[in-house]
């Protein structure tokens, strides 16, 4: 096996351990690259169909080429989709700095979703390499009732053996893509052919790496317009994916304080 089908295999593995041992799941939709890998995979590891409810918790601020792609593919993919709102700014801890207060307005809408719906976890389609704070993260990642996050308590996770028995209570977040980086995401995206949005090419010699709300997030200069050429791009760049990302500009401990919270 080369490695992506060892990532693919691991991924999938995750999946059905996840959801045979786990009642009332549901996987986040961000619309980036990564959770339409995480979709696809799902639709691999349950034959084509996603057995439980994919959410977007949407704060109205993606670009439109989002939107469009989520309308699309939510109905070619058959998912059982749920669409969630983020409460208003106004009603966000102020002492965050600007992007990062923002951000959180996501946090809170999470917050409001898992205790509307009753999840018990959640696949989220984070990975290690994106972000200092994520590199601390497990596949099986538990948490607080409405999502916080201790990342001092979290359990030992050897040789792909995970802990899928909590106690009740227990709020689970699941990272099938934890192990991936990001020139694994456009090999796998270029060897299965699945769908990108277009913001992720270059448009005028720029185009962005990672998608968030269109207020807080740049471009970043380029000259990729295929997947072969974003790989190519990646092997050699020392730019940081999350540049383009406000938040990550900010405080230092800005990201870490909404990740303890419970933000992705």
């Amino acid at each position: 096996m080369d490695r992506l089908d060892q990532l693919e295999s691991q991924s999938i593995f995750i999946f059905r351990e996840a959801f045979n041992r786990i009642e009332n799941i549901a996987m986040l939709w961000s619309l980036g690259k990564d959770s339409n890998v995480m979709i696809w995979l799902a639709r691999k590891a349950f034959f084509g169909h996603v057995p439980f409810p994919v959410m977007h918790v949407d704060t109205e601020k993606k670009f439109p080429e989002m939107y469009e792609f989520r309308d699309r593919y939510a109905a070619e993919w058959n998912l059982n989709f749920i669409r969630e709102l983020c409460p208003p700014l106004d009603t966000i801890d102020e002492t965050l700095p600007p992007a990062a207060r923002s951000a959180a307005r996501k946090t809170e809408g999470l917050k409001l979703a898992i205790k509307k719906h009753g999840f018990n976890a959640l696949f989220a389609g984070i990975r290690r390499d994106e972000e200092a704070t994520r590199a601390k993260e497990r596949v099986f990642s538990p948490r607080g009732l409405t999502g916080q996050w201790d990342f001092k308590d979290q359990p030992p996770e050897f040789w792909d053996q995970f802990k899928t028995d909590f106690p009740p209570g227990t709020h689970i977040r699941i990272h099938p893509l934890l192990h991936w980086t990001e020139v694994d995401i456009w090999l796998y995206t270029q060897r299965e052919q699945i769908p990108t949005i277009p913001l992720y090419f270059a448009k005028d010699g720029k185009r962005y790496r990672s998608l968030g709300d269109k207020d807080i997030t740049s471009p970043v200069a380029s000259t990729a317009t295929t997947v072969e050429e974003i790989i190519e791009e990646l092997r050699t760049t020392r730019i940081s994916e999350r540049s383009g990302r406000a938040m990550d500009h900010e405080s230092e401990d800005a990201f870490e304080r909404l990740r303890a919270d419970g933000y992705l």
